[in-house]
């Protein structure tokens, strides 16, 4: 606790400078001249007494009140602080975010492109089995063609023969 040295340096002086302390005062008798000398001296040290204690609490208020700005004070920057910290953070998560986003995105729309593909690939499979039918198609036809047109020359010749016999 912080005194001003001023009032403690006059309470000093005014106690050393008394004619006679409060106690031996109070225990003897004193001519009306010296118990109003005495009293109006002990209502000055009970006033600076009462000072002195008036100045301690109001400076120990003032340094409650100083304690009190500071530590909300202290509050708030932290809070601050961890609001900076958390935006920090959050932005390059915000980020990430909007990326993820962005890629879900770009694999629904290449789900979409494959699964177009894929439907094209089997229409060109069935296009091409198609065709591969009809060639064997074809290909079965021409052998059976020659196999038919061997057989109508085999036929021919016999019946030739059969004439050129008869």
């Amino acid at each position: 606790i912080k005194f001003n040295c001023y009032r403690t340096n006059s309470l000093e002086r005014e106690i050393m400078n008394a004619p006679m302390s409060l106690s031996a005062a109070r225990g003897r008798v004193l001519p009306f001249s010296e118990k109003e000398k005495t009293e109006e001296e002990s209502g000055t040290l009970e006033s600076s007494l009462l000072q002195l204690i008036d100045d301690n609490r109001r400076s120990s208020l003032q340094l409650r009140e100083k304690t009190e700005r500071s530590r909300k004070e202290a509050i708030r920057h932290a809070a601050r602080t961890a609001d900076l910290l958390v935006k920090a953070v959050n932005g390059g998560v915000e980020e990430c975010f909007v990326n993820e986003k962005r890629i879900e995105s770009e694999i629904r729309n290449l789900a979409v492109t494959v699964a177009k593909f894929g439907k094209q690939t089997d229409q060109w499979l069935a296009v091409t089995h198609a065709v591969n039918s009809a060639v064997k198609e074809i290909g079965d036809f021409e052998n059976w063609m020659k196999t038919m047109e061997f057989d109508c020359k085999k036929i021919t010749a016999a019946i030739r023969n059969i004439h050129e016999d008869q």
